[in-house]
């Protein structure tokens, strides 16, 4: 149940030299060292260095947070029973930039490693959120239905896993897919899929090809290819790319203050399931927009419907606490703690995290590259629970 970048460890390097150009051997050389342990913050904040990728542009004026009162990070916090040192706990999970933004302003920022205001960080899953909120303005202007089949917009799915499959299904990773998400298994679904990032193909052929498993809308299992294959229905219903409808609905109407890119495949098909890259700050626009029901600067430009269906479990299948490696609820693409404060985060795997409370007026973003992170696949290595731990105890440290 853990939020897939990509991972393609088993891919040796031995002989790729002479085979393929320098970038395709960094490329190859950055995906084969993921889920390995290698350091990997050196390389996060560079990934259109050696990486094919779209550029979104930020409008000529950006919105700016209001610089509020600076607060202190708490010492520690308590999780599973034990109390975590906050420093270590950064630290350990090689924390390059923490933003927390308190009704609308800046309380708290930061960076370490190679992180910076300016800098653009991969999203990894991150990203899913923001494709989920790109489907939602696209239902706004009735341009898609998510009560309708996948396969009613993007006919090329026919025979595919995704076939009369409803969008709602696929938003609420409940497509029904077979799908293995295992880093330690170089013919794992997830891995595959990595591979074209890394060597080159098409990500539309690989969804495609994916079969079914079981009866869709019945059981929730995390699935990238589910993100990939609503990135091909956004493109399909839109009739533009995710960079350019993006650009025009989000990007440009929030103010962001910097350019963001997409990884792309051989044929400029936009890595929707984590290929984002953009700054603390602008990520955290898109926490703030939700927070703010979907308004922005008087317009509306998601729907309040929308942000509410979109961060609230419906079904018993993706309820808090069903899976009980990973006890956190899924609405469409954003995930869904138990709380009483309605809290909902994206995440992405490294611990790239956008974490909203509204309760609080409370957006944080985290970026980060966690060495450890699925080197044994579960929260030992991952810390994702133990981060929305972290992130409450900033939140009990704000009086009224």
């Amino acid at each position: 149940m853990k939020k897939i970048y990509i991972g393609v460890a088993a891919i040796a390097l031995a002989g790729v030299t002479g085979l393929y150009a320098k970038d395709k051997v960094d490329r190859v050389n950055f995906a084969s060292t993921l889920f390995t342990g290698e350091e990997q913050y050196e390389k996060f904040h560079r990934i259109r260095d050696f990486m094919p990728v779209s550029t979104m542009k930020a409008p000529e004026e950006a919105f700016q947070f209001k610089e509020g009162k600076p607060i202190d990070l708490p010492k520690n916090f308590q999780f599973e029973g034990r109390t975590v040192d906050a420093t270590r706990f950064l630290e350990e999970t090689d924390t390059s930039g923490l933003l927390v933004i308190k009704d609308g302003e800046v309380r708290y920022e930061n960076y370490w490693l190679t992180g910076g205001r300016e800098v653009k960080w991969l999203s990894m899953s991150v990203a899913k959120s923001v494709i989920a909120t790109a489907i939602g303005i696209a239902v706004d202007e009735r341009l898609i239905d998510i009560e309708k089949t996948m396969t009613h917009y993007v006919p090329s799915l026919k025979g595919s896993a995704y076939d009369g499959v409803r969008v709602k299904d696929v938003l609420q990773m409940s497509s029904g897919a077979a799908w293995s998400e295992d880093y330690s298994n170089p013919e794992s679904d997830v891995l595959r899929m990595g591979k074209i990032m890394a060597l080159g193909g098409s990500l539309d052929e690989f969804v495609e090809g994916m079969t079914r498993e079981w009866t869709p809308g019945t059981r929730n299992r995390y699935n990238s290819g589910d993100t990939q294959a609503l990135g091909m229905l956004l493109t399909e219903a839109t009739g533009k790319s995710i960079t350019r409808y993006l650009q025009e609905k989000i990007w440009q109407p929030l103010g962001m203050e910097s350019d963001a890119h997409w990884i792309v495949d051989d044929h400029n098909m936009e890595m929707a399931f984590g290929g984002l890259n953009a700054t603390a700050r602008d990520y955290a626009k898109i926490g703030e927009l939700y927070r703010l029901k979907g308004q922005w600067q008087g317009k509306q430009l998601v729907s309040e419907s929308w942000v509410n269906e979109a961060t609230t479990p419906d079904a018993p299948h993706i309820m808090p606490g069903v899976h009980k490696e990973f006890p956190v609820g899924y609405g469409y693409q954003w995930w869904v703690p138990e709380s009483r404060e309605n809290e909902y985060t994206a995440i992405g795997v490294y611990n790239q995290f956008v974490f909203v409370n509204p309760e609080r007026g409370l957006v944080i973003v985290k970026l980060s590259a966690n060495s450890n992170y699925g080197t044994t696949n579960d929260e030992a290595s991952n810390r994702e629970l133990e981060t929305i731990e972290f992130f409450r105890e900033v939140g009990r440290g704000f009086k009224g």
